[in-house]
């Protein structure tokens, strides 16, 4: 690996550990470079232990079980226990001094690779190793005030209300199977792929799946499906028909979405039946269903129940743009450089399989979380803001509430959720996750009690414009 050429303006400073002479050359204020002198003197007894240790514990041919002399092992695995321990004395080395220095590191320290040192690995080398250290940035807080962001308050418009109405109103109601197919109708058809010149391509893509009229985004296909009846025959431009959503055309024919994305093909449409969702009747049966024994009584009520719960649904959207408001606003406030060149190094050190054009196109938004991370810390630091464990296990509890409400609607009881919470938390992963998380609401949550939020209401199909 190509090191980072020292210059002769740079800050250097000794320190002994151990024994041990450690410099760190300065070479910017992000990048520096860490050289450890290693004398005998500082491995010997280390080594001398772990020969030791090793002989007590070996099963040789020729001895009893913790009886082999220590000058056997020597000679046998000596060099291999000397490299794994020059090892370890670095590793402790180069933490403890990190951290008696109080250095900010970005990453971890990279070792320069020399060619020209050559080592006998003789129980008497002196050894020295050098490191490429990127520091994180010195930069200002400086929230106030006079920094202004936009907090919406989003409001059900007629357009929304409809149509949510129009589905819940369907998800209760029945099953229909019109001669005629019209719009919002859903059909189930056999798709076949079609050669360029309109036969069926053999061995092709043959999938019998339901088409819902109202997902599809071309007018004119979606036209074309309308008046539609059992055994009718049309050729369906997938693509078209559903913009390229490869996700969307995967499921529908039945294949991943890698082959999705690389179907050209039109296809030949077959009706084998029309379906048709009848909206329920607006009656005490359909709104006891939805909300309970006489929650609700009369289509007024049950408007403004469906008004509630949207705008509840909305406000979440509502806060989602202002975190996300808040984030690029701060990115763009607080400007300060990172070791590019060190943190691409580190990333390709620690990621073997990561190609030079994945690591290019991938680093902006690397280094646009890194620097986010950067700011949560020191607004962490700064203002003594503490994460408690309960915090972070009720944001994990209710996360995981949303996702099982996701596939059932019978809600978990608190103790199963509980369980289920305890369990989630015990992978470290997913802790350190629940635990960014909460970090990232309390950092977000800090910036909005310093800044100015003008409140602005709005009516959700200008506010869906303004997310896109």
């Amino acid at each position: 690996m190509t090191g980072i050429a020292i210059g002769h303006d740079f800050e250097a400073f000794n320190l002994k550990i151990s024994n041990m002479n450690i410099q760190q050359e300065k070479i910017d204020n992000l990048n520096a470079v860490l050289t450890i002198n290693i004398d005998p003197a500082d491995y010997q007894q280390r080594v001398d232990k772990s020969i030791k240790d090793q002989a007590k514990k070996a099963k040789l041919p020729g001895f009893r079980p913790g009886m082999v002399p220590a000058g056997h092992i020597k000679k046998m695995y000596g060099k291999s226990i000397l490299v794994d321990e020059i090892n370890n004395l670095l590793s402790d080395t180069l933490n403890n001094y990190i951290t008696e220095q109080n250095l900010e590191v970005l990453g971890q320290p990279l070792p320069k690779v020399d060619d020209s040192k050559q080592y006998n690995w003789d129980f008497n080398d002196q050894f020295e190793f050098n490191y490429e250290i990127g520091l994180a940035p010195e930069f200002a807080i400086d929230f106030s005030s006079a920094d202004k962001l936009t907090q919406y308050e989003i409001k059900v418009d007629d357009e929304t209300l409809a149509s949510r109405i129009k589905n819940i109103r369907r998800s209760y109601g029945k099953m229909t199977n019109p001669d005629v197919s019209a719009d919002d109708d859903v059909l189930y058809a056999q798709l076949t792929q079609l050669s360029p010149d309109g036969s069926v391509f053999e061995d092709g893509i043959i999938n019998t799946t339901s088409i819902r009229l109202d997902q599809i985004k071309d007018d004119a296909i979606k036209a074309s499906l309308i008046g539609l009846k059992k055994d009718d025959e049309l050729v369906f431009d997938i693509q078209k028909a559903y913009n390229n959503d490869a996700p969307k055309i995967a499921a529908i024919l039945g294949i991943d979405e890698a082959e999705a994305e690389q179907v050209k093909s039109n296809f030949n449409l077959t009706v084998k039946n029309v379906n048709r969702l009848e909206e329920s009747d607006l009656d005490q049966v359909f709104f006891d269903k939805l909300f309970g024994a006489d929650a609700v009584t009369d289509e007024a009520g049950f408007r403004a129940k469906i008004t509630e719960e949207l705008e509840s649904m909305m406000q979440q959207d509502a806060e989602r743009k202002l975190q996300n408001d808040i984030y690029n606003y701060s990115l763009e406030k607080i400007q300060f450089e990172l070791p590019d060149e060190f943190l691409k190094r580190w990333l390709k050190a620690t990621n073997e399989k990561l190609t030079d054009e994945e690591l290019e196109g991938g680093y902006a938004d690397f280094a646009k979380n890194l620097k986010w991370t950067l700011i949560e810390n020191k607004i962490i630091k700064a203002n003594q803001i503490e994460i408690k464990y309960d915090e972070v296990f009720a944001s994990a509890k209710a996360s995981l509430d949303a996702q099982f409400r996701m596939y059932s609607p019978q809600a978990l009881s608190e103790e199963q959720l509980g369980q289920y919470t305890v369990q989630y938390l015990q992978n470290k992963e997913n802790a350190n996750k629940a635990f960014e998380e909460v970090k990232a609401l309390k950092t977000i949550d800090y910036i909005k009690s310093v800044i100015t939020l003008d409140k602005k209401e709005i009516a959700y199909n200008e506010f869906q414009k303004l997310a896109q």
